[in-house]
């Protein structure tokens, strides 16, 4: 068995052993121009040369959860395109959005400020009630988040492409459902994939249906995000800031206006991590699962790049 590993990020050197590790019968080497036919490839936003020149593939594999940089590729035709379930990132994923949702619910923010004017001060405390929380994209991670964001005994919505059941979540499915979800929360929690019909769905006729005082938080892909349009409702002051951990454009640029608006909070895309080692068990357990012809998860349904 021969498997090609390729990384925008040139890190193979961490990679690599692990995975010569975890598939000790396998030749496992770095893709470069021109490298020999392989019967696998494991990728993170590789080149659309890597692959034209590997043409005998039986499946490819993405060392992350989202794959909308692998779709817009020219992927060939019959060869399984699969992702990471989770490894890891779920439970980050839950972490950071709690981290969020409750620094925003608990005026912490205001409380930061008042401290560090030497101020002692008191807020009257709020209702959970009040703060229903939206989440849009109910598949591993969202449903992850879901669950530990009922646990504070916040109100919880779902919303998902396509029907959904969730113990304790209120789903809605579908565009002709979505403004009613939306107007139903407060706090809206973005966990879709990237694609073409996802592209700008936080935009101004969205958002405005928000609840009054409305907050935002994007962990998912910066191009669900309009920026002009989050700037000028929270500037409005129909939504009450946002917290944002993706960027159209990342590094986030210096002169971008989210870096200095005080009701924004940003984040440098890490709120949730791939972690190496989970990451290479989950692949190389499907590798070996499809080498044996066994079905295996997170295969990416191209109809709808998810």
């Amino acid at each position: 068995m021969r498997i090609v590993y390729f990384s925008v990020d040139r890190d193979e050197d961490k990679w690599l052993p692990g995975l010569r590790a975890a598939l000790p019968g396998a030749d496992v080497s770095l893709w470069e121009p021109g490298s020999a036919a392989a019967d696998y490839a494991i990728v993170w936003k590789p080149p659309q040369q890597l692959l034209n020149e590997q043409t005998r593939l039986k499946a490819i594999f993405n060392t992350g959860a989202g794959v909308d940089a692998l779709m817009k590729l020219n992927l060939p035709d019959g060869v399984p395109l699969i992702r990471l379930d989770d490894a890891g990132m779920a439970v980050q994923m839950a972490e950071y959005v709690c981290h969020a949702l409750i620094r925003h619910f608990r005026e912490f923010d205001a409380y930061e400020a008042d401290t560090r004017a030497g101020k002692w001060s008191y807020r009257k405390p709020l209702s959970r009630a009040d703060f229903p929380v939206g989440i849009m994209g109910l598949g591993v991670l969202g449903a992850r988040v879901a669950r530990a964001v009922a646990q504070f005994d916040f109100p919880v919505n779902g919303w998902s492409q396509s029907v959904k059941a969730l113990p304790g979540v209120q789903c809605f499915a579908g565009r002709t459902q979505l403004s009613d979800f939306l107007a139903a929360s407060r706090v809206l929690v973005c966990l879709l994939p990237l694609t073409a019909d996802t592209q700008g769905i936080l935009n101004h006729a969205h958002l405005s249906h928000l609840q009054s005082g409305g907050y935002v938080i994007n962990v998912a892909r910066g191009a669900h995000l309009v920026d002009a349009d989050l700037l000028a409702l929270i500037d409005s002051g129909h939504l009450s800031g946002a917290t944002l951990d993706v960027f159209r454009t990342e590094p986030l640029p210096a002169e971008h206006l989210f870096w200095t608006h005080p009701k924004i909070t940003v984040t440098p895309h890490t709120s949730a991590r791939t972690l190496r080692s989970e990451s290479i068990a989950q692949i190389a357990g499907k590798l070996v699962a499809l080498a044996r012809g066994d079905v295996v998860a997170g295969v990416v349904d191209r109809a709808h790049g998810y």
